[in-house]
């Protein structure tokens, strides 16, 4: 293995749970810049079979909507390659394939945050934006596909955190409505602590596991406080009282019990079996929870609300999925019609109905049979319209690893929140050149 590869290996090593972006992580990217990368012409010529490589699909419904297009198109297969759950070994393993220039992957499915990497490395191709309906959706996930004015990627599904809460508990102690702040929460729990029924539940948990979940959390602590994790230059700005309150918000839940110790080890599944088996008041997730949680014992029992804050409402991290087309695929006109048939709105209102996949189709949010059907559909709306983008730099690989390494510090106690946001500081410098 040489240097370049090991490089590549350690940076993407320390990414999140639901995806970001890096330089120095890069190789061959290390020279590309993004002008080159803006001005880079794909022929989309070629037809033939073509994969889609995406992190392993558990709902089921991927694999029933590729069926129908082979079935469309027989001579123009799709084949899945599964990669795992874990983002960033999603990321890591697509890296790799960009590297030695593979066409083994066509259709990569990207976190959201992960398009400016791949576009300034040249790792996925310039698409024709007239080929996608980009006015009917929703302007947040439009953004996460473009980098520096091109579209580098589809918007597939959109996403943002929303808080589950027990409304049989809430209802029991007389509360009347979700919490709209950190305090009244803490303070809503107080309250359920006194029931028999909530003697041995849980206040509140997200995903805190050193991943791109904590990158997630952090970020929504600190931007529900009013800090930030870069400007809109993509400046660090992180050594701030706002963002230190944010930060002092997780490590004192820790503290104090709010939160679980064994949060700690979460991703979205522990977290998500946590609620459903009846260990938690409220939960910060993504909306695929909401359809899983009817199907087990807290079944009608439970809802949900905007994240809170520390003022008010809070900000969710904006999340989500594209389809983006490798430069070094084989039978890109082929892929390119995949593309447009994966994201188009029919496909997205069954993403929405059979896996609780969040569209990125505005119209949906609105429409009355499905929200009735959905309920949290409102929510998840303004969730998305209000969510935070995380750090949309280049580097990105290097700045989620150092989030995750100076914020899981400040959650097991070994910093200060004011040393690691002091440290996180100075190593988003070095990441970013700012």
């Amino acid at each position: 293995m040489n240097a370049r590869t090991t490089r590549v290996l350690q940076c993407s090593a320390a990414l999140v749970a639901a995806g970001l972006t890096l330089t120095a992580c890069g190789s061959g990217g290390g020279s590309s810049s993004g002008s080159s990368g803006q001005s880079q012409s794909t022929s989309f010529t070629g037809r033939g079979p073509i994969t889609y490589v995406s992190g392993k699909d558990t709902t089921g419904v991927v694999q029933k909507v590729i069926d129908r297009w082979n079935k469309l198109h027989p001579k123009e297969k799709v084949t899945v390659i599964d990669l795992p759950t874990d983002p960033d070994s999603q990321r890591q393993q697509m890296i790799q394939n960009a590297e030695t220039k593979s066409d083994a992957y066509t259709v990569l499915s990207l976190d959201a945050v992960w398009t400016s990497e791949f576009a300034a490395h040249q790792w996925i191709a310039k698409l024709p934006e007239t080929q996608f309906p980009l006015d009917k959706m929703l302007t947040p996930a439009v953004d996460t596909a473009k980098y520096r004015g091109s579209l580098y990627a589809a918007p597939y599904i959109s996403n943002g955190g929303i808080l589950y809460y027990r409304t049989d508990l809430l209802k029991k102690a007389g509360i009347g409505e979700p919490p709209t702040t950190w305090a009244e929460m803490t303070a809503d729990c107080a309250k359920i602590k006194k029931l028999p029924e909530g003697k041995d539940v849980s206040c509140y948990a997200g995903q805190f596991q050193k991943y791109e979940g904590l990158t997630v959390n952090f970020a929504e602590a600190v931007n529900s406080a009013d800090g930030v994790i870069t400007d809109a230059d993509g400046k660090p700005d992180v050594d701030t009282a706002a963002a230190r309150k944010g930060l002092d918000f997780l490590v004192g839940a820790f503290k104090d019990g709010t939160i679980p110790k064994e949060a700690i080890t979460y991703q979205e599944e522990d977290s998500r079996q946590a609620f459903q088996d009846g260990k938690l008041v409220f939960l910060r997730n993504w909306p695929y929870v909401y359809a899983l949680a009817e199907k087990s014992k807290i079944a009608g029992k439970y809802a949900v609300a905007p994240l809170p804050g520390l003022n008010g409402t809070g900000s969710s991290s904006l999340g989500g999925s594209n389809l983006a087309l490798s430069s070094y695929a084989k039978n890109k006109a082929t892929a390119l019609d995949f593309m447009k048939f994966f994201t188009d709105e029919e496909n997205a209102t069954t993403f929405l109905k059979d896996a609780a996949f969040a569209p990125a189709y505005a119209d949906l949010y609105d429409d009355k049979t499905l929200t009735a059907q959905y309920p949290y559909l409102p929510v998840l709306k303004q969730s998305i319209t209000h969510a935070v983008p995380r750090p949309r730099v280049v580097q990105y690989g290097d700045v989620t690893s150092a989030i995750q390494q100076e914020a899981y510090a400040a959650l097991t106690g070994s910093k200060s929140s004011a040393q690691a946001l002091k440290d996180l500081q100075q190593e988003l410098q070095k990441s970013t050149g700012q």
